[in-house]
């Protein structure tokens, strides 16, 4: 598998590529100044299960606020750049464990080297980015419009100027909204370079929108073997992009750990408000570090039968609940009880 031979790259404590685990990303949607709020959000993601935290740098003050949010969290911490050299190299300056750069919008071959040398010093990695939004002209002419291959050859020509420089301590991104493009260029540059691979659904959208592009796309790309870190890009809370990231690694048998809740459509059987209950099972299970799967059934005659793979459910109708392990009921409450039955389960689950 790709994954398995790529470059190993250590960002702070921990270490992605060369068949470490895929880590999940998110960014901070605060003002990087505000260090209180950019700090409650990013403890927040950590216990979510947020692996790595990038936030946005534009200002001075963004990058001096760095060592002060460093300080205060537990993952590392990756500076995003555009345009100014120096916001880089302040930012690690102030503990940045990797910086975020084009270097197609940093400037001169001197703006770039001085970063480069700073990123040496200090042996902090180098993510390049290249987003398909932004593709170089002379790219889009080449192509007759922009494709995989501009994509692909751009982030590459990127990744050169850095080689040339003598450092290779680099993670490329390469992301676009359009989900099958983005496909395609993981897996033409996936074949071309060793260095570790940061993958997600630019622009991916909404809530609703945002979390199927980014299924349909990160599914199609980490299922081949491709990418080590992940971000689920959503126009949203940080929250959902890591609620949504673990799932799908967990979808693709690619993380264990946390309960996976399945539950049935609703048909002309159910007597039950099943999609409220499915919603408040999924919440509640969110707090149990257990590796099982539960079902939410909402019919009492077929409802165990059909979950039988399920290591726990419940199901329910008419007034009365059932609790049951593999199919096999082992115990009816009052439906209103349903919850706090499956919740004590849990609790006492070996």
């Amino acid at each position: 598998m790709y994954r398995d031979h790529t470059k190993t790259v250590q960002i702070g404590n921990r270490k992605i590529g060369g068949g470490n685990p895929i880590l999940i990303q998110s960014m901070t949607n605060t003002r990087t100044e505000d260090v209180s709020a950019t700090v409650q959000q990013i403890l927040a993601l950590e216990a979510a299960g947020c692996d790595i935290i990038r936030c946005a740098v534009p200002t001075m003050e963004a990058a001096a606020a760095l060592k002060e949010i460093r300080r205060q969290i537990h993952i590392p911490l990756v500076a995003d750049i555009h345009f100014d050299y120096r916001l880089a190299i302040a930012a690690m300056e102030n503990g940045a464990d990797k910086i975020r750069i084009n270097p197609g919008n940093i400037g001169s071959l001197e703006r770039i080297r001085a970063v480069v040398d700073t990123a040496r010093d200090r042996g902090i990695p180098i993510r390049v980015g290249v987003n398909s939004g932004s593709l170089e002209k002379e790219l889009v002419e080449k192509y007759h419009g922009v494709t995989a291959e501009g994509i692909v050859e751009s982030a590459l020509d990127k990744v050169k100027i850095i080689e040339d420089m003598g450092y290779d301590n680099l993670v490329i991104s390469i992301k676009s909204s359009d989900v099958l493009m983005c496909a395609r260029a993981h897996e033409q540059i996936a074949r071309q370079t060793r260095y570790p691979l940061h993958v997600g659904i630019t622009e991916a959208g909404t809530l609703y929108s945002g979390n199927i592009k980014s299924a349909v796309g990160l599914g199609i790309i980490l299922s081949q073997g491709i990418g080590d870190t992940i971000r689920v890009s959503l126009t949203g809370a940080p929250l959902e992009e890591i609620k949504s990231a673990k799932r799908i690694l967990k979808t693709l048998g690619l993380r264990k750990g946390g309960i996976e809740v399945v539950s049935c459509p609703t048909c002309g059987r159910t007597r039950i408000d099943l999609i409220g209950l499915a919603n408040q099972v999924e919440t509640m299970v969110q707090d149990f570090p257990l590796d099982i799967k539960v079902a939410v059934m909402g019919c009492v005659v077929n409802g165990p039968g059909e979950a039988r793979e399920a290591d726990i459910g419940i199901a329910g109708g008419d007034g009365v609940g059932l609790l049951f392990r593999r199919g096999e009921i082992v115990k009816k409450v009052p439906e209103a009880e349903l919850l706090d039955t499956l919740r004590e389960e849990l609790e006492n689950w070996r």
